[in-house]
């Protein structure tokens, strides 16, 4: 059976609005504002083997990662029609333990099935040593509970029992059992609308356009690997460190380039380390997914045939590529974004004038739970705040904006201070923390928060000791600085640091600018991403 190319736009499409149907429900009847708010969470369509298909337009980071999760939940499980499995272990495809994973299979009269469904959302407590499970920690016990691929939904009943049980090892019990809901109820809605796919065109056609649609990518992939002059392009760029030891932490990427092909070999990345940056494989593959994915200058379909024409090699037991038990919560937030500023670097000195200078290189991860005063119940906030974008060969870098490996929104003011005990005295954009240069990186962001109870903070951030680079000529980003102020006094505190706090104290973050491209007369000197900022 032959394929049509206008059909297969049809489909294109229309894989493209299951799956973002599926985000709308995820995001709609969600309890949380990290999923409600932020949408701090995505949704995909993969084949009969596990493959993905589509994904909608939700968060880098689970790109390629998520159909690690989907394979492991089908090694582990016949799952029959109604059947639901949730898993978040980091080793068997999953990021970290917040990123929990709903596989569902999907029928058509068939005795396997056809398709899969999932969706994966950050829940903001899984339990674990810390509020908000995101904690200095040095090992994956304490970060909260792992779950291995179970079957939360069987014949379409929820296992009360599993439930209970997870339940009962995290802190805000009715917000994480209306978020699960909420993930169940995405995955059957994207069962519904397959069948009905199923139902209009048939199987054979919905299958083959499926597969079709992984063999386009793959070829548009492939032609973008052949505009790349062919040879041998590496970069090397740092964590500031790991939040237990005072030392940074080398990634190196060596690009190869041959034809219509790309190696990535990792292997002269630094060991893993005791502190919580450590990634996993599945993050580091995310990675490469989505900065080639980005080299497209058309619309392509995000699916695993973009991956065909590349090879990922790591090294086990090193930062990009941990083995269990090493802690990894941060893994996913920091150490993903320093692989995509090495990753672009490398591609930087093949593609001339096509990538821009680093961004912000972080996503500022705040956790603060406690007890909150107003009700006596307790309270787990979690967020990620955006920064300077790195700027181009043609124009400026975005401000206040996420950047890379994440995509979720802000939460508003009125939703925070509504949900949590705090008070936002100030949020605005960082003047001037954008490097200079022809084109000028995006500025970042200064968020204060106000404490309105005694709470437990967490921050796991970058780029506070290594300045975002620039390109040709440009000038760094300005590093972040996160900031408390208690009795009003003011201390400058590390990228990583875990604190209690009381009622009345402040939490500044000011995150880092992108940096600037090529030579400019406003380039200031090499060393203004050293300098601090006053909050006068």
């Amino acid at each position: 059976m032959t394929f049509n190319p206008i059909l297969l736009e049809v489909f294109k499409n229309k894989f493209s609005s299951i799956a973002e149907e599926m985000g709308v429900t995820l995001i709609r009847t969600s309890f949380s504002p990290n999923i409600k708010e932020r949408k701090d969470c995505s949704c995909a369509i993969f084949d009969r083997n596990g493959n993905m298909v589509e994904q909608a337009a939700h968060i880098p980071v689970h790109l390629g990662s998520m159909q690690l999760s989907v394979k492991a939940a089908i090694d582990a499980h016949d799952m029959n029609d109604g059947d639901m499995v949730i898993l978040n272990d980091p080793y068997r495809g999953g990021t970290h333990l917040p990123d929990i994973t709903v596989v569902a299979p999907v029928y058509c009269n068939t005795p396997e099935p056809v398709f899969y469904v999932a969706n994966r959302a950050h829940h903001s407590d899984v339990g674990g040593m810390s509020p908000g499970s995101m904690p200095l920690s040095t090992s994956i016990f304490q970060e909260g509970i792992i779950i291995p691929p179970l079957k939360l939904v069987e014949k379409g009943k929820i296992d009360r029992k599993l439930m209970d049980f997870f339940l009962s090892n995290v802190r805000i019990r009715d917000e994480r059992e209306g978020d699960f809901e909420a993930q169940i109820m995405a995955n059957i809605t994207g069962i519904n609308r397959l069948r009905e796919l199923l139902d209009n065109y048939g199987r054979q056609t919905v299958l083959l356009y499926g597969d079709e649609l992984q063999n386009y990518s793959e070829r548009i992939v492939r032609t973008i690997f052949r505009d790349i002059p062919d040879g041998e392009y590496s970069f090397v760029d740092y964590l500031d460190d790991d939040g237990v030891h005072d030392h940074p932490i080398k990634i190196e990427a060596i690009v190869i380039v041959d034809g219509d092909t790309m190696s990535v070999d990792f292997s002269g990345s630094d060991p893993q380390v005791d502190g919580s940056v450590n990634a996993v494989y599945a993050i580091t593959l995310s990675c490469v997914l989505y900065v080639i994915r980005s080299l497209a200058e058309t619309d392509i379909p995000t699916n695993a045939g973009c991956l065909r024409p590349i090879t990922v090699i790591t090294r086990k037991g090193s930062v990009v590529d941990a083995e269990y038990p090493a802690a990894v919560a941060a893994g996913n937030v920091e150490t993903s974004q320093r692989i995509v500023d090495v990753l672009l670097g490398a591609l930087s000195k093949a593609m001339e004038g096509k990538i821009p200078a680093a961004s912000q290189g972080t996503m500022n991860n705040i956790t603060i739970g406690g007890i909150d005063e107003r009700t006596g119940r307790h309270f787990s906030y979690y967020e990620t705040i955006g920064g300077g974008m790195g700027a181009s060969s043609g124009q400026n870098g975005a401000s206040a904006v996420h950047s890379h490996m994440t995509n979720t929104m802000n939460t508003p003011v009125e939703a925070l201070e509504y949900t949590y005990p705090f008070l936002i005295t100030e949020y605005k954009i960082r003047k001037n923390s954008g490097g200079n240069g022809q084109y000028k990186g995006g500025d970042g962001i200064i968020r204060r928060i106000k404490l309105l109870s005694d709470a437990f903070v967490t921050v796991l951030s970058e780029r506070r000791k290594f300045c975002p680079y620039p390109l040709e000529g440009g000038q760094p980003g300005k590093k972040g600085q996160n900031i408390v102020v208690s009795q009003g006094e003011k201390q400058v505190m590390p990228g990583k640091f875990s604190r209690y706090m009381k009622k009345g104290d402040e939490l500044i973050i000011e995150t880092p600018g992108g940096g600037g491209w090529g030579k400019g007369s406003g380039s200031t000197d090499g060393d203004r991403g050293n300098e601090g900022q006053s909050m006068g």
